[in-house]
């Protein structure tokens, strides 16, 4: 009976190598995430992944307002006079995204870049008169014709 041995180096490559193809293997089973929305104020983020996303498809006409009216998961507080960067992956911003509020679209045309800044006291301007203590903000990634993914923060007044 001939038995064959594998010198010390070429039993540690196979051995790599299996190690290698499993992971693939593994990695290949894992869902791919969606995009990355980011609210920072301050020192302060807040990350969170598409409430809705369809990878990078349009998201059904039938399922778009219930992904709008879907409850935010990631709160930030913010003064009034603070500055909230918005910052999103590269592939949302190639597309285009706008900002909505309470479910409600609050810009006219995308906006293609990966970051903005806007003052946190726009998202808490209601009536003349009335005070808002919190707010929805959703990003909403968009080619002006079809949504493709929603991401919600709520927005915390500080007290």
């Amino acid at each position: 009976m001939t038995v064959a041995l594998f010198s010390g180096s070429r039993r540690r490559t196979a051995v790599a190598l299996g190690a290698v193809s499993a992971g693939l293997l593994v990695l290949s089973a894992c869902d791919k995430p969606t995009p990355v929305a980011t609210l920072t104020v301050g020192t302060e983020s807040v990350h969170s992944e598409a409430a809705c996303y369809n990878d990078g498809d349009a998201i059904k006409e039938s399922q778009v307002q219930e992904c709008l009216n879907k409850k935010a998961e990631k709160t930030i507080t913010v003064a009034p006079d603070d500055r909230i960067r918005f910052g999103v992956d590269p592939e949302v911003a190639d597309n285009g995204w706008t900002i909505f509020l309470g479910g409600e679209q609050a810009e006219a045309e995308p906006y293609k870049k990966t970051y903005r800044t806007i003052s946190a006291g726009a998202f808490f301007s209601a009536q003349p008169g009335e005070t808002v203590d919190q707010t929805q903000v959703t990003i909403v990634e968009n080619t002006g014709k079809k949504l493709t993914g929603i991401w919600h923060f709520q927005l915390k007044k500080e007290s």
